[in-house]
């Protein structure tokens, strides 16, 4: 299914822009350096192809040329028309003139011969040329932009003639030649394609996959069988034909997957430690934006709030609102595994389904906020709210991807999310937005899928609430706030010393603190603000009868959101005053 829809979304792109994606036996790759002959082989100049980027780092331009082979191993093997200093040039920048440079130099200059040996084309005939001449290679080292070169020590090389716009790899009559010899080459297996069904050559070494994050540079595979262990039907040592896929459709299904994890796309994300990509199997806006509801855009940050903002809202044309569109879509994560890719989640719906679940989730997260913090809290946000110094490298890795699940289909979050928040929350004696906000969404989801009849938790303070954890949190919040106002410019507080046993083991601290209440009370100058902060505790302690020796988890978590709302409430009573007074 997974090979199947990228195959689809390759045919899709194809159609729609032959431009926009490689045809079979092409990639896109990028070229830092373009030799720049004459139709006589002399070497004119040397052009450096990279600038900067966004992120300020100098990017080479990329140019349509002959698929990388993909080496493996010590034997020399060249790619058509670019390659490598060594392979190129038969120069190595690492001071190594040895038989390894000159074979592998060999190996390029045979595989042009091979392939254009029977064809008359000009512009490879001066390459050829180019190459035999040591003088002329001579003279494009002693160019001012050879010296680069040796900051781009694997720097892939290509050829441009004299006057031409396009390098030599592009112009129409040397594509041809390639794609003729790439369908001339066969291993003759011939075998059911999986994935068209269709009887055609079958391919026996897949194409690497590449931008996986952590995974090898060299790229990895999705299809591979090395082991005899791994091995049936009488296919031994024989790699991909225990999955058979034609020689065609394994071109596109890679070609349309490392277009989608490329550096450029919009259609990727990264959840945890899962490289994520998605597609519709026809244009729709939802392709568009989906990425940025679920992380956070660094280039302009209002644009997740736009993008939330589209499913609650049909667009002011009158078009169909996204929450009511059918075309399908797929959600596919990737993660390194050794030499292969595993695939940590793969969900397919329409657009209509998944778009809702998107909108519940962020309905589940809405609790009451300080102004400056944002409406809508990305996967990447929450996730990074319960790693380890908020640090997306200490994500869990299964953690993402099951967090990821939950919310394109609707399920309940994983309960290690529900412990990690809470658990983060003792580390760091704090409740932060980020994190009231999952256990809120965690719990309520839990109880609605399980027809649980505990009270949902609200956006704001709820004093009806009756939950013991909930309310031991209230009342840690109203306890705090009478320390604060008797010892105004504290450093620390209770929570700072008491939140983590507060929290899990109520009636080792509570009497403590109860105490230590009576004292703070008596330094309030203000009687009248001390009998109100009194009364807020009494219609709190109504709800708890005693003190419990131990909360269970879904109560720390209530604990949790029981504080937050009574600080917010603080906040917010706070505000209202300061306002009352200006305009006085």
């Amino acid at each position: 299914m997974i090979l199947q829809a990228l195959y689809e979304y390759y045919q899709r792109k194809s159609a729609l822009d032959a431009d926009s994606i490689a045809p079979e036996g092409f990639e896109y790759k990028e070229i830092p350096f373009v030799i720049v002959i004459d139709k006589n082989g002399k070497f004119i100049d040397l052009q450096d192809t990279r600038e900067m980027d966004e992120k300020k780092k100098l990017r080479a331009k990329s140019y349509l040329v002959p698929k990388d082979v993909g080496r493996s191993g010590s034997k020399a093997v060249a790619n058509l028309l670019w390659d490598n200093t060594e392979y190129v040039l038969g120069i190595s920048l690492r001071g190594e003139h040895d038989e390894k440079v000159q074979k592998r130099h060999q190996a390029f200059c045979k595989l042009l011969n091979d392939i254009f040996g029977n064809a008359p084309i000009e512009p490879v005939k001066a390459i050829l040329t180019f190459l035999r001449d040591a003088s002329e290679k001579q003279k494009m080292q002693e160019h001012q932009e050879w010296k680069k070169t040796n900051v781009e020590k694997s720097a892939n090389f290509t050829f441009k003639i004299l006057g031409d716009l396009e390098i030599i790899a592009v112009k129409s009559e040397v594509q041809e030649i390639v794609r003729k010899a790439v369908s001339s080459q066969s291993d003759q297996i011939i075998g059911l394609c999986l994935i068209t069904g269709e009887r055609q050559e079958i391919e026996r070494l897949h194409p690497a996959i590449k931008g996986i994050k952590d995974a090898k540079p060299t790229g990895a595979k999705i299809i591979s069988f090395n082991e005899r262990a791994y091995e049936s039907y009488g296919y031994i040592e024989q790699q991909g034909l225990n999955a058979p896929v034609g020689k065609s459709a394994a071109f596109a299904y890679t070609t349309a997957l490392n277009m989608l994890l490329g550096k450029d796309s919009k259609q990727r994300i990264q959840v945890g430690d899962a490289s994520t990509v998605f597609w519709a199997e026809k244009d729709t806006p939802f392709e568009d934006f989906f990425g940025d509801l679920i992380t956070d855009p660094k280039d302009d940050p209002d644009r997740q709030v736009r993008a939330v903002e589209a499913l609650y809202c049909s667009p002011q044309s009158g078009a169909k609102p996204i929450t009511e569109e059918k075309t399908k879509f797929y959600i596919l994560g990737l993660a390194p595994n050794a030499a292969r890719i595993s695939v940590r989640f793969w969900h397919v719906a329409t657009v209509a389904e998944i778009s809702g679940y998107i909108k519940q989730h962020f309905d589940d997260l809405k609790i009451d906020r300080a102004p400056h913090h944002s409406p809508y809290l990305s996967i990447f946000r929450l996730l990074s709210s319960i790693a380890t110094q908020e640090k997306a490298e200490n994500i869990p890795p299964n953690l993402a991807g099951d967090t990821m699940k939950a919310v394109i289909a609707g399920m309940p979050y994983p309960a290690t999310l529900l412990q990690a928040a809470i658990r983060r929350n003792r580390a760091t004696q704090d409740v932060s937005y980020a994190r009231a906000a999952l256990i809120k969404a965690c719990l309520n989801r839990f109880n609605r899928y399980h027809h649980k009849f505990e009270r949902e938790l609200t956006m704001g303070l709820d004093p009806e609430n009756t939950n013991i954890g909930y309310n031991l949190g209230r009342l840690f919040a109203v306890l705090e706030k009478i320390q604060e106002e008797a010892n105004p410019g504290l450093n620390a507080t209770i929570r700072d010393r008491y939140y983590g046993a507060a929290s899990s083991t109520p009636v080792s601290v509570f009497s403590t603190l109860m105490k230590l209440k009576n004292h703070h009370l008596s330094k309030l100058d203000n009687r009248g603000r001390a009998h109100n902060l009194e009364k807020e505790i009494a219609a709190i302690v109504s709800h708890i009868e005693t003190f419990p020796n131990i909360l269970k988890i879904e109560d720390q978590g209530r604990f949790a959101i029981g504080y937050y709302h009574q600080r917010q409430q603080f906040f917010i009573k706070k505000s209202a005053n300061t306002e009352e007074k200006e305009a006085a």
